[in-house]
């Protein structure tokens, strides 16, 4: 490696610290996270990930308090430990290469949504159908132990942000600043569905409307998205009333059938 290339990757380490530190201060100022709740991470080049420690506020960090692992999540670089969620997002990172930064948190409607049981997966907002497809939820397994990432395991290839039972949501991106968005995304999303709850009525949007908002997605800068078009993914007005679950009082997701090694962006 030349002089001028170590510089380069130095260069953009530092940009990615200084990514990751804005993130977890918006995740902290929004309430998106609690006390030292959550986590962040970036893929970097050369097998290494540069993640948020453990046991820290995400609004108080500073850089020296992130730390780099390899992909198996020992600890390369660093004063701090890293997150005993770090196997998620070396998960993550695993099946999906395209994926260079994931977000956990706990926003308050969403994660209560995942602590009723409610996935997020009807079809009530364009924007959301565009963004993310559906969100589904995956069943509960104890944080910091292989039984989250197990729940994980099959939605992840098909989805862009997942609802955890009983804990708080994941989403990731081509890089750090998408995968941030999606988090703000989904707790709009649930906020405006709680709404809707609220209200006691729901509008869904048709097939026929769904479908045309999944073909203009390769149209919009910005929008990528694994989420595939299944019959429940997400909720219509049509599946609704031929007896699919109940908008957002259906079960938990379960990942869609395979698509021939197709995915839908």
């Amino acid at each position: 490696m030349n002089m001028a290339t170590a510089d380069s990757i130095a260069a953009d380490e530092a940009a990615l610290r200084r990514d990751i530190l804005r993130i977890g201060g918006f995740l902290h100022q929004k309430s998106l996270v609690a006390a030292s709740d959550g986590n962040i991470s970036v893929r970097l080049p050369g097998g290494r990930v540069l993640a948020t420690p453990t046991s820290m506020s995400k609004g108080m960090m500073e850089g020296a308090d992130l730390v780099v692992t390899d992909m198996d999540g020992r600890k390369l670089e660093g004063r701090r430990n890293p997150s005993s969620e770090m196997a998620m997002h070396l998960l993550i990172y695993q099946l999906r290469p395209e994926v260079n930064g994931v977000v956990h948190a706990h926003p308050p409607a969403a994660t209560g949504f995942a602590a009723s049981g409610i996935a997020l997966n009807q079809a009530l907002l364009a924007e959301v159908v565009l963004a993310l497809g559906c969100v589904p939820l995956a069943e509960y397994g104890t944080t910091g132990t292989p039984e989250l990432s197990a729940t994980l395991r099959p939605l992840i290839p098909h989805y862009d942000a997942i609802l955890m039972a009983n804990h708080g949501v994941v989403t990731y991106g081509e890089d750090v600043w998408k995968a941030y968005f999606k988090m703000e995304t989904v707790e709009h999303f649930a906020r405006i569905a709680l709404v809707t709850h609220i209200l006691g009525k729901q509008n869904l949007l048709g097939q026929e409307e769904v479908n045309k908002l999944l073909e203009a997605r390769q149209r919009y800068e910005g929008i990528t998205t694994a989420a595939a078009n299944s019959a429940n993914c997400p909720v219509t007005r049509e599946g609704a009333a031929g007896g699919q679950p109940a908008p957002g009082l259906g079960p938990r997701l379960a990942a869609p059938p395979a698509s021939n090694g197709k995915r839908r962006w």
